[in-house]
């Protein structure tokens, strides 16, 4: 089990919404992760996007799946009214 897994799994433990953001989308990417299980990260990685965007972090840093950074960026540019 990877350590972003593991810290994932931890039922009460206070993260940042970058933290919670990795470990969605690294479950989210895993091939392995059930559909359901899938499912069941895409709001709370969702959830993370204003306070990700606030920070900053989309402009120090680029998600590298295809398909992950297309459905970020649609989803971006809906919270930012910049639909396209």
């Amino acid at each position: 089990m990877s350590p972003i897994q593991l810290v994932s799994l931890k039922p009460q433990v206070s993260k940042t919404p970058l933290e919670t953001f990795v470990a969605c989308a690294h479950q989210m990417l895993d091939p392995t992760t059930p559909e359901p299980l899938r499912r069941a990260m895409e709001p709370r990685l969702l959830a993370q996007l204003p306070a990700l965007r606030a920070l900053g972090v989309f402009e120090l840093f680029e998600v590298r799946d295809p398909a992950l950074r297309a459905w970020l960026d649609d989803e971006l540019a809906e919270l930012t009214g910049q639909r396209k």
